[in-house]
């Protein structure tokens, strides 16, 4: 039986860097603690299987050490102020693929002669933030009564995504990668990104955040849109310290979402404070972060009680997200949002005319059957 000298630290790297512990594989790799101990190799077979297993090129387990992984676009991410190390196989699996679908969008859209976007990097951190946000909402079309009108967070966050949509940036919205139940996205982790390009800009988000959560992302992310600056993100509304992009990026968003004049105006006063939080959340369809954040900025909360309320809603928020359920729903229109609406229907296009291969719409689209790429195409009222 031939066996494989593998270096037992490249086998623990590849474990903990696709979030597996050793209890989680043993099953399936009986012989791992004798691997990982270097009392045994495993055969050609086995690690090609561990590969699989871990989301690991087979390549990379032959290295002498693990490599150091870089993420491919500009990370803002930061916990207590610190910048966060070693992505996740999950994060650099999602970035790459995303990036793969812009590339290929924009070969698309150079063949059908589509003009460059002429919003994108049409602002800088130094545009005051009423101004930028005031811009990206005239641009979008964005209406804040008309969101107040919205029955859910769920309907208004769909509606905020097509405004997106139509305004030519890729928006994908999913928990996991590709359409792999299996591999879930972590929310402390990475809440979002976005690729700036002037023809297929594209924004990702992670779907396993609550819908106003996601709600704030998708804003952030426009924001680094109209900056023409990639980056990854774990955005947050109450973080005003940090990256100095990142940090006008937030203030933006919020801004964006929810307007600081008319805090001031609708704002009761007389009222509680959990009240009111969950009054004007509702009314803007935005988390109760961001609502104590700009009663914050309005001068309403101090910074002690802000900091204060702010720690016993993110307790709560937590508590929510564990309990939530997610439903199976239908699966292509599922799969229209998690790689976005106009790609989808782009790529069908052109898979159907014969311009790309099925292979790559496939891989694209993380699906594996012809039949199935021609019954997306149906929900997204192609005739075939």
């Amino acid at each position: 039986m031939n066996r494989v000298s593998v270096q037992p630290e490249m086998l623990r790297w590849a474990r903990e860097r696709a979030g597996l512990d050793a209890a989680h594989l043993a099953s399936r790799f009986p012989k791992l603690a004798e691997w990982e101990s270097g009392d045994l190799n495993p055969t050609m077979k086995q690690l090609d299987a561990f590969a699989h297993a871990t989301y690991t090129s087979f390549g990379l387990l032959l290295l002498p050490q693990p490599p150091e992984e870089q993420v491919p676009i500009p990370d803002f991410r930061t916990i207590a102020g610190r910048a966060v190390r070693r992505p996740s196989a999950n994060l650099l699996d999602t970035i790459y693929i995303c990036q793969e679908r812009q590339d290929w969008y924009v070969e698309f859209a150079d063949d059908e002669r589509r003009t460059r976007l002429p919003f994108v990097g049409s602002l800088s951190p130094q545009t005051p933030i009423p101004e930028a946000a005031a811009t990206m909402r005239q641009a979008l079309e964005f209406d804040l009564d008309d969101r107040r009108d919205c029955p859910t967070w769920t309907e208004a966050l769909r509606r905020f995504v097509e405004q997106v949509d139509k305004s030519g940036i890729l928006v994908m919205v999913t928990g996991v990668v590709q359409n792999n139940n299996h591999r879930k996205l972590d929310v402390e982790e990475f809440r979002g990104f976005a690729l700036a390009d002037q023809v297929a800009p594209l924004i990702f988000i992670n779907g396993a955040d609550s819908k106003s959560a996601q709600m704030f992302t998708l804003a952030h992310e426009l924001a680094h849109i109209w900056l023409g600056a990639s980056a990854l993100s774990n955005a947050s509304p109450t973080s005003s310290d940090g990256n100095a992009i990142e940090v006008w990026c937030n203030a933006v968003a919020a801004e964006f979402l929810m307007p600081l004049a008319l805090v001031r105006a609708e704002a009761n006063t007389n009222a509680s404070l959990a009240s009111e939080v969950q009054r004007l959340a509702k009314r803007f369809k935005v988390s109760t972060l961001v609502v104590l954040r700009r009663l914050h900025d309005a001068g309403q909360l101090t910074r002690a009680q802000f900091i204060a309320a702010y720690q016993d809603e993110v307790d709560n928020l937590a508590d929510i997200l564990e309990r939530k359920k997610s439903g199976g729903g239908d699966f292509y229109a599922t799969t229209a949002t998690r790689v976005s609406r106009r790609f989808a229907s782009a790529l069908v296009e052109s898979t159907l005319e014969g311009r790309t291969l099925y292979r790559d719409a496939f891989r694209l689209l993380g699906i594996a059957k012809t039949e199935t790429l021609h019954q997306l195409g149906r929900s997204l009222q192609f005739n075939i």
